[in-house]
């Protein structure tokens, strides 16, 4: 396997090594990934299950949920990528330092949220157009995961800071083990005790029954044990980042936090005016009925296995620009970025295509109701179409992070979505439905990847940028 200090040696590497090192940190980062996304799938089948409310009331909120995540784990970047910055330089003290003032400000910004979150968690399904059954469920559903924020934010933390000193492999498989925890507390707390026939033998499997609630505290629940066990590892066996060890002051600096806002804010920023404009486009779904809210959550959910590995190699992509630019090779940095963009492309087009033709399948393992298995399907069909063009703006974004140029990009992504899919679903959706809805989505993605390549392609993410 390739080794990611090599980046560091200042020799010239080849396009075979660059190949094996974006693998290398690709495959444990995709991994990763698809761990996080089987989670939704779990909860989205186990919910789905209860009934077409329960699936509702879910999809109801999840917008509004990743809003919250979302900012939460955009804060964390602007430490993350000053940690790859100085890795990559080899300056270990300055790494570790930064880390310690990570969690100090990582924890009063997440704790802030939390108050936020929970100030509109009874009103907020209301707002979203929710109907008296749903609503109730909803907030419960919101109000466990805003509680958990800073605990879920200590694991996008660490998570953040081992990819970005290049182990993928222990972020990897706890996010693995995270995915088979939430589906042991997920079994224990949705449904109740019951006896289930396996190969002949019944097994008698106890359970809480609380439904909604319990998808919500089993997730919660694994997330924070799986926070408890990155940050473990990363501060006491991570040779580069051992805080724990190393006695340092945990007070933030006006010079790293400035740079951690300089990053992060336009981060945080567009992912706020996303989500708001994705919780306007769940206001433009609900209208059309329980069963169109249902079926868009689900294929949100569903769709997200498809482009899992752009992620993946946006996580790698990251960590190889970020090092390469702290040991200030910028050809290098530019290469990576060429590199990884081009194969998550690839990826993510033959993702589409089975996507395309395993659309029913995916949708049947969330939802035994016909209606929404047809509507989600047929969603998921003309998505796959743009699955190539949103791989190159979700990988080129990664990149760009790598060296910390964030206003452009994060104008790119909100000024996409905003000014082109909320126009085109608001005019579709009343005469196409659901349907409508996710062709202005395609749409919009083709034209959003092809910003982001022109970006790519000009080099003015690297003009006037300097190592952390």
């Amino acid at each position: 396997m390739a080794d990611i200090t090599v980046i560091r040696s200042g020799r010239h590497l080849s396009t075979g090594e660059l190949l094996r090192l974006t693998a290398s940190l690709s495959w444990p980062a995709m991994m990763a990934q698809l761990s996080s996304i089987m989670m939704q799938y779990i909860d989205a089948s186990m919910v789905g299950h209860l009934g077409a409310d329960d699936s509702a009331a879910v999809g109801l909120v999840s917008t509004s949920l990743w809003l919250f995540w979302g900012i939460c784990s955009a804060m964390t970047v602007g430490f993350s990528v000053q940690v790859a910055h100085s890795v990559g330089a080899a300056d270990y003290e300055r790494a570790r330092d930064i880390l310690r003032q990570s969690i100090t400000g990582c924890l009063i910004f997440s704790v802030i949220i939390t108050g936020i979150g929970a100030a509109i968690a009874w009103p907020l399904p209301h707002w979203l157009g929710g109907t008296e059954t749903v609503c109730p469920k909803a907030s419960v559903y919101f109000l466990v995961f805003v509680l958990a924020l800073p605990l879920l934010t200590m694991n996008y933390l660490g998570g953040g800071m081992l990819r970005c000193v290049g182990n993928m492999k222990v972020a990897g498989g706890l996010n693995v083990m995270m995915c088979v925890l939430d589906v042991i507390f997920n079994c224990l707390l949705i449904f109740p005790s019951r006896e289930v026939s396996i190969i002949g033998l019944h097994i008698w499997i106890p359970g809480a029954g609380l439904g909604v609630l319990g998808a919500a505290l089993g997730t919660v629940a694994a997330e924070i044990v799986t926070a408890c066990s990155m940050m473990g590892y990363l501060c006491l066996r991570q040779p580069e980042m051992t805080i724990f060890k190393i006695p340092g002051s945990y007070r933030l600096r006006r010079d790293v936090l400035h740079k951690a806002l300089k990053i992060s804010a336009p981060m945080t920023l567009e992912h706020a005016v996303i989500c708001g404009a994705q919780i306007a486009i769940t206001v433009i779904v609900a209208p059309l009925g329980v069963m169109a809210i249902a079926a868009n959550a689900f294929a949100v959910t569903a769709e997200s296995i498809c482009y899992m590995p752009g992620y993946g190699i946006g996580d790698a992509a990251t960590t190889l620009v970020g090092q390469s630019f702290g040991a200030r090779r910028l050809d290098l940095a530019k290469r990576f970025g060429y590199i990884t963009t081009g194969a998550g492309m690839v990826v993510m087009t033959l993702m589409g295509v089975l996507m395309y033709f395993g659309a029913p399948w995916m949708m049947e393992l969330m939802s035994p109701v016909r209606d929404i298995v047809d509507l989600g399907a047929h969603a998921l069909r003309i998505e796959a179409f743009a699955e190539p063009m949103f791989a190159a703006s979700i990988v080129a974004y990664s990149v760009m992070i790598g060296v910390g140029d964030t206003v452009v990009p994060a104008c790119l992504n909100f000024g996409s979505i905003w000014l082109i899919r909320l126009p085109l679903a608001a005019w579709f959706a009343p005469t196409m439905g659901l349907a409508g809805v996710w062709t202005a989505m395609a749409i919009e993605l083709t034209l959003r990847g092809i910003f982001f390549l022109w970006r790519l392609i000009s080099g003015r993410w690297l003009k006037g940028k300097s190592p952390s």
